[in-house]
């Protein structure tokens, strides 16, 4: 008898947060200790930052060639954030869960809502910043941006942190230790859902006699 198994094994973690809040060092803490899970690499218009590689931090493209891309439906989710467009290819995400791979996709709000719309059964995780004033620090220390792209990244961030109540999980990012062992909580116990265990091991599901749940 053939066990047929759930069309997108693997797990898809939405990882959201105001600038400054610490998402891109969590999630590449993350990344470094777990080699299980894959980050998507998302399609950007703004110019690359000191140090950031194309094609393994951002594909940096033109804007032009943004929006013919978005034309032809390639990104699951997109948006205009802080004056630039972001976008994230429909055909890697699927390919990669239909596949089992964990993916991680560190985003905004904007597209954590459209990717739901796709994936009801993602995980979705809010990092919240200890403070605003803590907040302000960050975006200082960072050193990345002008004191104009500062404050708006500042005067945005309460309405992006307004979103948290859609997440299924909030991070408050006070020590990098404590949340990075959080993160690794959320993504160990999202692995142990009964369609990601079932996918990994049917044939043991089978023997024990235990099924797929009816869709």
């Amino acid at each position: 008898m053939t066990v047929s198994k759930p069309l997108q094994p693997g797990t898809l973690f939405v990882i959201v947060a105001p600038s400054g809040a610490g998402k891109s060092t969590l999630v590449n803490a993350l990344l470094s200790k777990d080699s299980n899970i894959q980050l998507s690499i998302s399609y950007t218009t703004r110019g690359p930052r000191e140090g950031e590689v194309n094609g393994l931090s951002y594909h940096f493209i033109t804007v032009d060639d943004f929006l013919e891309r978005q034309n032809n439906q390639e990104f699951i989710e997109s948006a205009e954030v802080h004056g630039n467009y972001y976008g994230t290819s429909k055909s890697w995400i699927n390919q990669a869960l239909a596949n089992g791979r964990d993916v991680l996709l560190e985003i905004d709000w904007q597209g954590a809502q459209q990717v739901r719309m796709h994936f009801p059964n993602m995980i979705g995780i809010f990092i919240l910043p200890p403070s605003l004033t803590a907040l302000q620090e960050r975006l200082h220390k960072r050193g990345t941006d002008s004191e104009a792209v500062i404050t708006r990244r500042l005067l945005a961030a309460g309405g992006e942190m307004a979103h948290a109540p859609e997440f299924e999980y909030v991070i408050i990012n006070e020590n990098l230790d404590s949340a990075l062992n959080q993160l690794s909580c959320i993504v160990a116990a999202a692995r142990l859902r009964f369609n990601q265990q079932f996918s990994r091991q049917p044939d043991l599901f089978y023997d024990l006699g235990i099924h797929a749940k009816a869709n």
